[in-house]
């Protein structure tokens, strides 16, 4: 493993702005040195964000095809969008490490928030705790 994906979904590029009660006052931009101080040189982080559904899903077909691990912030897609939910399952079933992150937890939330699509062919689950999500997932990935 020489570099991660770590994708993010609608409206997180407006991180630092959108409801920092919420998000937090940090961009992706913090999110991104944040990861790569964690990852020390072992790994490099290719951090990418979109608003476009078929864009996320063209990534995921990428780190297929490349074998390269995912840490997915599916945001909004993350309660409807099976289209993403099957190539995220391309992932999984590729062997490759795809682990879904939440900034907030989505259970302490609207009820419609409380499912995901995702989550039943993730690799694993890691919400609630801000960009420490994102930060677990990435230590989970390095301890393999």
């Amino acid at each position: 493993m020489s570099s991660v994906l770590v994708l993010n979904g609608p409206n997180l590029g407006r991180l630092g702005s959108r409801e920092p009660d919420v998000y937090g006052s940090q961009d992706l931009d913090s999110l991104r040195q944040l990861l790569e101080t964690d990852a020390a040189g072992r790994l490099s982080i290719d951090l990418r964000q979109t608003n476009d559904e078929a864009e996320l899903v063209s990534w995921l077909y990428e780190a297929v095809d490349t074998a390269t691990p995912v840490i997915l912030n599916p945001a909004a897609f993350t309660h409807y969008s099976y289209a993403l939910r099957d190539a995220a399952a391309l992932v999984t079933k590729a062997g490759v490490p795809l682990i879904e992150v939440h900034i907030s937890n989505p259970h302490a939330r609207e009820t419609f928030r409380h499912t995901s699509v995702i989550s039943g062919i993730a690799t694993g689950v890691i919400a609630g705790f801000g960009f420490g999500s994102y930060r677990l997932a990435l230590a989970s990935l390095l301890w393999r």
